[in-house]
């Protein structure tokens, strides 16, 4: 093995590890310094056999705080991980961390994301060459939901400033006294919540259907609107414009291109309805078209036809569908 460490009894840990006995040098180290309390999962033989890794972080109480980055694949055993009573936030600022309930769903974190999630696990992992911050909360300083991990952006200013004080105290704890390690703990759990209250979104992809669906009766009834567009959906169904997306990605289409195929659709019925009385620019205003020209390429990717020539034909009694 080689590698570096830095521990005090003051509830700081940093350790760098690769080699043969690493994963065993680690798992020392941490029960050492974190204790029962955030005790280290089991992992499978594979990430034990291969174990690389980069660690820093600290414990001031009931509250643990750990950067992690690895450099091999690494997965839980599959025994359940984490305390029953525990939030904890996962800050991905690199590669895929992956978690999963018991129930069998997994949930992915990429690269600059925040996931929420509250109890135990069935197992987590993380593909090479990933990087995480990891802060563990009794659940009552939360409050999450014990249903399903919420995700947000990773890159708000209530994240960022949870990530710097954490790491400012974990440099500074070593020279605290009781009182200042107290106030620490404070401002980690009230920065968390901060974070945490700052725009969650619920990430279970059993909702994304629902989600999708809602947005669809919503859009329909708003084609005409000027001010129609995923960003207000989104706000109208609380939840964020990435959800949203995310749960018309799960169906192959995006929302946008919803929203522009039904437009052309009501378009379309426009051109061939009896006595018709609106001229074809004013369809196209009508279905918010920027103007006749766009309108016209538009109808065209879609229907093979200029509206002009798809409404003559249908005048004539032939079948323009």
């Amino acid at each position: 093995m080689s590698g570096t460490f830095s521990v005090s009894t003051s509830g700081t840990f940093s350790v760098s590890v690769s080699g043969a006995n690493a994963f065993g040098d680690f798992a020392r180290e941490w029960r050492s310094r974190m204790g029962e309390t955030f005790a280290l999962a089991p992992f499978r033989r594979t990430t034990v056999s291969g174990f690389s890794a980069r660690s820093r972080g600290y414990r001031v109480g009931d509250v643990m705080f750990n950067r992690f980055e690895n450099t091999a694949a690494l997965r839980t055993a599959g025994r359940r991980v984490g305390a029953e009573d525990h939030v904890r936030l996962w800050i991905v600022h690199r590669g895929t961390w992956r978690i999963g309930e018991p129930g069998g769903t997994e949930h992915t974190a990429p690269a600059g994301r925040l996931l929420v999630q509250a109890g135990r696990l069935s197992h987590f992992s993380a593909a090479p060459h990933s990087g995480t911050r990891v802060l563990v909360l009794p659940a009552a300083e939360l409050r999450h939901s014990r249903g399903r991990p919420a995700s947000g952006p990773a890159d708000t200013a209530e994240v960022r400033l949870l990530t710097a004080h954490a790491t400012l105290v974990g440099r500074m704890l070593d020279g605290l006294g009781p009182a200042g390690a107290d106030a620490a703990r404070a401002t980690v759990a009230e920065l968390a919540r901060a974070a945490v209250g700052g725009g969650l979104d619920d990430v279970e992809p059993l909702l994304s259907p629902a989600l999708a669906q809602a947005a669809r009766d919503l859009a329909d009834r708003r084609l005409t609107d000027p001010a129609l567009s995923p960003g207000a959906l989104a706000r109208k169904l609380n939840v964020s414009a990435r959800t949203l997306q995310r749960a018309f990605a799960r169906e192959g289409q995006s929302l946008s291109a919803y929203i522009r195929d039904r437009r052309l659709e009501e378009a379309r019925r426009a051109l061939v309805a009896p006595h018709r009385r609106m001229t074809v620019t004013e369809i196209a205003a009508r279905w918010q078209f920027a103007d006749g020209g766009h309108f016209a390429r538009a109808f065209r990717r879609r229907y093979g036809r200029t509206p002009t020539d798809y409404a003559a034909t249908a005048a004539r009694g032939t079948d323009a569908a």
